[in-house]
């Protein structure tokens, strides 16, 4: 008997994007779930137990509802009060148990038995169970169905009318990408109903001209919203000349989306009100939550708890709203009365008052979005939550992201790489120098530095920008322009300074010139028309810098003419500084069907400098969206589960955890295919001698680290003991360092090869879980940060990447004519390091240091391993669920 796992507790999203909640079974569910029962048909009672099985027995109820937590699991997906399914196994050996499921028939249809086979497959690798069989009847086409959708190699044959299905329920790629496949498209529906809600409720509009309510009535219907727009205030007849109804309930028809405009200790009111409607979501724009600290931290908890009981998403609170600009919607359900001109670039961001500068940025560079969303403390949905919408939205071509915290930065990076291979993401960090956490935002604590986050970026192919400013930039060129084949650039400019400065700027930016073409200061139209043709059909220019400053008494418009008539028709990227306007002009635009700047128009730059940068960005990005992806190895010598009994009981133990001897790291490395260079563990001098002796001399001598006193003007190791005296002498000196000589743990080693050597780490931090890092070993390496950072799993791509973009990895790779090392093996070393991090989240920090690298392979000398317990079980990698709603724990600003 287990007790009750409230890990399995999970908000999760369903097939048509609303909200449930789904737990494992008490006994205090014999109520809702004998109301579930009686609303179940007869056929699909018949589909699960064979035979007319109209009531359940007090027996059934007792069987049904106690369960064990462990050789018998059960699941019950909630909407409110009411079970809306069940799932469960029924272990039959130590490998094998019987798993089944009932729907509700009102809610087949929507993932359920899929949803609660993830939960359920999970639960029992959790238990050590290898394999689900299941008993179907052949017509009962549906259930056969969800196994074999689920990613599992399903075994099956009919036996006495009933088909027996058997599968493995190891977490497969196969079966990784069913599910992920699933989130995305039911959290893409998700967000798709904010955006297209054909029916909108003002919760708290007003009379008064100056209230929240009333501007949100204003913007919605100024902005010619396509939908249906109702006021809902018990105070008013009518509101803005629309009737006002006393509640959402009283509104005729439907409403999919609910803008509450109402004080904070009245939103939950308004969430039972919406959910009793059959509301989709809620944009709350109320604040007083968690930005005005504890109490408020509670009420924003207890929101998002209450919302998603009912099957609500949440935007908000303390927001500024949503923006679809599709001519078949226009929705400005957002404070801003600026209705953004439609584009092709999705905004997230997080701060209200920032959302308002940034639609008046956009307006202002002629750049246009397509969607937008301030999410304000975000307590729900997430930038997360739009890039899975974003990812098949053909309106946008362009993701901008200014983020100020990231509350699940592995499931970021996981979407933004599958994103960035179709569509550019660009994102701002703000709080880069501080870690900062923005007022009402709960996020855990990380002790990673910013360059991990920077490394997170890099990994997901993200564009990451260090300025709003700079974000613009980058966007107006990829949302106008096409990406940039190489780095080659040809600038065709008017003033021989302002080239110069475009050449020193490319090189700062690592683009190289190729085609300087300076036309003079009196070049017309036809001087600039030929540049450009010749640059752009010459095969050494992957882009051209166009700069032009007019002349006295010149408008320079026929220029303009020429660079958008170019930048329409070229496969190659134009930038320009033209006028030394910023954004899209009206002169170098292209319009769409629309009117607003199309494909082909022509960016502008206030400095050339600025044109270059945002090229760069750009050229970086085509880049690695050029690279192969490579692929996460699974190596046949690798023996997980023999590493995880290993710290299952060390920590039995050691409940509060322990750092491992020298033995149990040996053992832990082992298991996944790590040599540790070979060594003897000694407990007094005569040990050491014979050690010595038969690792024939020339060895070294270290205090293990377990029994090291806090004595850094001591030396811990004794190198080149080449005899008998030798070790004495060592041991004499070594014994002062340790804090217990009596039973103090030394190590006899044999001297390595020579080599370079490395830093290699693996750390579980609280917000980024597994986190590997590797460094050359020193001082020089650690003052100047040069070090690599990945997020597990990690691909071929990824390891080989972590070596190269140190500052240092021409030590490795053959600097000034000396032996490369042998890259391969460090590659094969981190993604080794990685597989065993990603798969033992109760490894704390496991250190390999120092590792010498040589032409031969690669010697791991000393390792150290420390294991704790941990709560997080990796189930966000193998199940779908929704960020729980934060607790009081987290790390919150303010």
């Amino acid at each position: 008997m287990q007790p009750y796992a409230d890990h399995w507790e999970a908000d999760v999203v369903l097939r048509d994007g609303r909200a449930a909640q789904l737990r494992p079974i008490s006994p205090d569910d014999v109520p809702a779930f004998v109301d579930f029962y009686s609303r179940v048909s007869d056929q699909s009672k018949y589909y699960r137990f064979f035979a007319p099985y109209p009531v359940l027995s007090e027996r059934d109820l007792v069987r049904f509802t106690q369960v064990d937590h462990d050789r018998r699991v059960a699941f019950v997906v909630t909407i409110g009060s009411s079970v809306i399914a069940v799932g469960r196994y029924d272990a039959i050996d130590d490998d094998e148990a019987e798993v089944a499921f009932l729907v509700e028939d009102a809610h087949q249809g929507r993932g359920l038995g899929q949803l609660l086979l993830e939960h359920l497959a999970q639960a029992g690798r959790e238990r050590g169970l290898k394999r689900f069989v299941a008993e179907v009847l052949p017509d009962n086409v549906r259930m056969i169905q969800v196994f074999r959708d689920q990613g599992y190699k399903v075994a099956g044959a009919v036996e006495d009318g009933v088909m027996r299905l058997v599968f493995p329920i190891n977490s497969t790629d196969t079966a990784m990408g069913v599910m992920q496949a699933r989130e995305h498209r039911a959290e893409a529906a998700s967000i798709e109903r904010f955006f297209n809600a054909r029916s909108v409720a003002v919760v708290g509009a007003s009379r008064r001209q100056d209230t929240i309510g009333q501007a949100m009535v204003r913007n919605l219907v100024l902005g010619d919203y396509s939908g249906s727009v109702y006021a809902v205030n018990p105070h008013a007849e009518s509101v803005s000349g629309l009737p006002a109804y006393t509640s959402v309930q009283e509104i005729p028809g439907e409403v999919d989306l609910a803008i509450v405009a109402v004080p904070s200790e009245s939103v939950p009111e308004v969430v039972l009100d919406c959910a009793a409607k059959g509301v989709h979501g809620m944009v709350v724009i109320s604040s007083g939550f968690a930005e005005t600290g504890e109490e408020g931290r509670r009420r924003q908890r207890r929101l998002l708890g209450l919302a998603r009981s009912y099957g609500l998403r949440i935007v908000g609170p303390n927001c500024l709203g949503v923006i679809n600009t599709a001519s078949g919607m226009r929705l400005n359900a957002s404070l801003s009365p600026l209705m953004p001109a439609r584009g092709r670039v999705g905004f997230f961001c997080q701060s209200g008052a920032l959302g308002v500068a940034i639609l008046e940025t956009v307006d202002r560079r002629g750049l246009g979005l397509s969607t937008f969303v301030s999410a304000g403390n975000r307590a729900d949905v997430s930038g997360n939550d739009l890039l899975q919408y974003w990812e098949e939205d053909d309106a946008t071509e362009v993701v901008l992201l200014y983020l100020e915290s990231i509350g699940n930065p592995r499931k970021f990076s996981r979407i933004a790489r599958r994103v960035g291979r179709r569509k550019p993401v660009v994102a701002v960090k703000s709080g880069r120098s501080t870690q900062g956490v923005p007022v009402g935002h709960a996020v855990r604590h990380t002790t990673a530095p910013q360059s991990a986050v920077d490394a997170m970026f890099r990994q997901a192919g993200v564009i990451q920008v260090d300025t709003l400013d700079e974000m613009f930039d980058v966007a107006q060129l990829l949302a106008h322009q096409p990406l940039p084949r190489g780095p080659r650039i040809a600038v065709v400019d008017n003033s021989d300074a302002l080239g110069l400065l475009v050449a020193d700027a490319a090189a700062a930016a690592g683009l190289v010139v190729t085609r300087p073409m300076s036309l003079g200061a009196n070049a017309d139209a036809e001087d600039f028309e030929r540049a450009l043709d010749e640059s752009l059909d010459h095969p050494d220019v992957d882009a051209v810098v166009a700069v032009f400053i007019p002349p006295l008494d010149v408008t320079g418009e026929e220029v303009a003419n020429v660079l958008a008539a170019v930048g329409e028709q070229s496969d190659k990227p134009i930038v320009s500084t033209f006028l030394g306007t910023n954004g899209v002009p009206e002169l170098l635009r292209v319009p769409d069907v629309e009117g607003s700047a199309g494909r082909g128009s022509v960016p502008s730059y206030s400095a050339p400098e600025a044109a270059v940068r945002a090229l760069a960005r750009v050229v970086g990005y085509a880049e690695w969206a050029g690279r192969p992806q490579g692929e996460v190895r699974h190596f046949e010598d690798m023996d997980p589960p023999r590493a995880r009994a290993l710290v299952q009981s060390v920590l039995a133990e050691s409940p509060a955890g322990a750092t491992l001897t020298p033995q149990q790291v040996h053992d832990l490395l082992e298991s996944y295919g790590i040599d540790l260079w070979s060594w003897t563990a000694v407990t007094s001098v005569d040990e050491a001698l014979a050690a010595g002796e038969q690792l024939g001399w020339d060895v070294v001598l270290k205090a293990t680290a377990e029994h090291l006193r806090a004595r850094p003007d001591l030396a811990h190791v004794w190198r080149n003991i080449d005899g008998p005296n030798d070790m004495r002498a060592a041991w004499d000196s070594l014994s002062r360092t340790v804090a217990e000589p009596e039973v103090a743990r030394f190590i006899v080693q044999k001297m390595s090869p020579p080599g370079v050597p490395l830093s290699l780490r693996a750390v579980e931090d609280p917000l980024f879980g597994p986190l590997v890092s590797f460094g050359l070993a020193g001082a020089a390496s650690e003052l100047l940060g040069d070090r690599s950072y990945r997020i597990p799993p990690l691909t071929d791509v990824d390891a080989s990447s972590m070596v190269r973009e140190l500052r240092s990895a021409p030590l490795l790779l053959g600097y000034r004519g000396s032996e490369p090392t042998d890259a391969a093996a460090i590659e094969d070393l981190l993604e080794r390091l990685a597989a065993l991090k990603d798969d033992l989240p109760e490894v704390s920090e496991l250190d390999l240091e120092p590792v010498l690298a040589h032409a031969q392979g690669l010697t791991v000398l000393t390792a150290r391993a420390t294991v704790t317990p941990s709560s997080d079980n990796r189930s966000d990698w193998y199940v779908r669920r929704l960020s729980k709603p934060a607790g009081l724990g987290d790390t919150l600003s303010g």
